[in-house]
């Protein structure tokens, strides 16, 4: 009989595995208020806007539900050209991995998986709405991660700094 040492740091002895369960549209919106006009040739690009957030939600102790979520609006001046908003999510299941280790896998590497369907959803929806396909450059997740962790810390600061 051999004695055996139990894991430790949340390490279940396990190989680390990553799955992608199912890949979904929540939500698909395209507007193209100014049509026909809008698709007139232009001497100068528009303004395009991005935004970019990340959520994610246990659904059981090893599947997350990871939602990445891409607003993008075109502009001439003031007049908005197009709008699109994309909700698109992946059912992932984690198991294996330290503790420590799932917050940047859940926001930096799980949308990352993503992120190029989600690029080419929107490419195709600017395209069918009759612009050229918007291609939204990379985006580096990990940035956006240390960012959001820096402002929590900064508000918790805040919301516990007696007045």
């Amino acid at each position: 009989m051999t004695d055996t040492a139990a894991p430790t740091n949340g390490d279940t002895g396990e190989n680390p595995s990553l799955n992608i369960l199912a890949q979904y549209i929540k939500d698909l919106s395209f507007e193209n208020p100014g049509a026909p006009r809008s698709l007139q040739a232009r001497d100068k690009a528009p303004a395009i806007n991005i935004n970019v957030n990340v959520n994610a939600n246990p659904m059981t102790d090893t599947e997350f539900d990871v939602v990445l979520t891409l607003n993008a609006e075109a502009k001439d001046g003031d007049k908005v050209l197009f709008a699109v908003e994309l909700t698109y999510g992946g059912v992932f299941r984690v198991t294996g991995f330290p503790q420590e280790h799932m917050l940047p896998l859940l926001f930096i590497e799980c949308p990352r998986l993503l992120f190029p369907f989600a690029r080419q959803i929107v490419a195709d929806a600017t395209r069918n709405g009759g612009f050229p396909p918007l291609m939204i450059d990379p985006i580096d997740f990990a940035q956006m991660f240390t960012q959001r962790m820096a402002e929590d810390r900064v508000r918790a600061q805040v919301s516990t700094t007696p007045n």
